[in-house]
């Protein structure tokens, strides 16, 4: 079984959007613990131009009184976002080499050459006892420098898989999805995946199995909005209980 996490992003984004509490992320994040998600996700940028510091600080205290519901707190390294992990302690911690200037997460940490920064903010997130993983693209030597690193996981960067899905370079891409995966898992490291997973596209990615938790918002939210939210998440649940 993979955990679906829902990341509330694009919900913050709807509501700043119109200067006023509506629609109230609180509000959505009960909503989906209603409907059985395993876990809440959120990237709080540094503009705060969705997710803000204050909704990260609200939904730690609403999570930290639910059993079996993972909080996993994604963001560029700087010292306001290390500051804000060790006021939340999420359940995780996903590092992603986000620039101030990314209209959304385009790429994976280029491990070695960011060494630095990325060992301070370890010792940052396992002093507060949080699960720290790594943003990755596909890529066997990045998998390797992050298992030297001391990073408990990665998460799969998806989009290549979801650009190439229903083309005739699917099984060619996701072979090398399956590549790195496999090197995850034989280094010790586990597995996370995220970015353009939809319902479409999920069960063929899953299939490759030993994937322990998606991060989905931007289809999900779309997909609720054309469905129904009941409807979409319950849709989700059933293909990633499926999941091995």
């Amino acid at each position: 079984m993979t955990i679906l996490s829902v990341n509330l992003n694009k919900i913050a984004l709807l509501r700043n959007s119109r200067g006023r509490d509506y629609p109230n992320v609180m509000h959505y994040a009960e909503k989906m613990l209603a409907l059985g998600v395993q876990g809440i996700t959120v990237h709080p940028r540094q503009d705060e131009r969705h997710i803000t510091r204050k909704d990260t600080a609200d939904l730690a205290s609403l999570l930290s009184s639910v059993n079996g519901v993972e909080f996993n707190v994604e963001g560029y390294p700087s010292k306001d976002f290390l500051d804000l992990i060790e006021r939340t302690r999420p359940d995780q911690c996903t590092l992603v080499p986000d620039s101030t200037d990314q209209l959304t997460s385009d790429h994976g940490w280029q491990v070695a050459a960011n060494a630095q920064v990325l060992n301070q903010s370890l010792e940052v997130i396992h002093g507060v006892g949080t699960r720290a993983a790594l943003f990755l693209d596909p890529d066997v030597s990045q998998v390797a420098a992050a298992a030297k690193s001391g990073y408990d996981r990665i998460e799969l960067y998806t989009e290549a898989y979801a650009e190439s899905f229903g083309k005739a370079s699917q099984q060619e891409v996701l072979a090398g999805y399956t590549k790195a995966k496999d090197a995850a898992i034989a280094a010790g490291l586990g597995v996370n995946a995220g970015h353009d997973l939809d319902l479409e596209n999920l069960a063929t990615f899953l299939a490759i199995g030993g994937i322990q938790e998606v991060s989905i918002g931007h289809a999900l939210t779309i997909e609720s909005i054309d469905q129904g939210v009941e409807s979409v998440v319950r849709k989700y649940l059933q293909i990633c209980a499926l999941a091995t």
